[in-house]
């Protein structure tokens, strides 16, 4: 069977940069399954799966655009330090990522400066702007069944357990 929308696509995957780090892999846990179409992975990757089968293998190269976006400046802003306040007395420190409210709800935030009593905040997801490289392997290929399609995810192995 191809890879087609509303089917049940289970691969191994290795994630990594241009600079060849790995940042995500499923190589030595499970397959990761999902459904192809409903916007579960980002469109670059999605539309490279599209049409393949069992046991095709491949690096695919999604451009940030097809990925996570290019970075914005517009995604960066300053706010006062005294508003986070830790339950457990941790410090604030650059690189750590934080939630913070948004008119849409909350939104995690990666703290990308301190500069006195002002905290610099990035919103940015942290691949966007970059190339993602993929090695992949497609385990298997099933049609969907309408409790998954309902539920919008994949049950069982590599899926949700429920």
């Amino acid at each position: 069977m191809k890879i087609q929308e509303k089917s049940v696509v289970v691969m191994h995957y290795t994630l990594t940069s241009d600079e060849g780090d790995t940042i995500d892999s499923s190589i030595g846990d499970q397959p990761m399954a999902f459904i192809q179409g409903v916007g579960m992975l980002i469109p670059g990757l999605e539309a490279a799966l599209a049409g393949k089968e069992k046991g095709y293998k491949s690096t695919v190269k999604v451009a940030p655009k097809e990925g996570y976006g290019e970075r914005s400046d517009d995604a960066s802003f300053t706010v006062p330090k005294e508003g986070f306040k830790s339950e457990n007395g941790e410090e604030l420190i650059i690189g750590m990522q934080v939630q913070v409210e948004t008119e849409g709800g909350p939104a995690l935030a990666i703290v990308s400066g301190i500069e006195g009593e002002d905290v610099n905040l990035d919103m940015n997801h942290p691949l966007a702007g970059m190339n993602l490289n993929f090695d992949v392997e497609i385990v298997d290929v099933r049609i969907a069944s309408d409790e998954e399609l309902e539920h919008g995810h994949v049950h069982g192995p590599g899926g949700h357990q429920h």
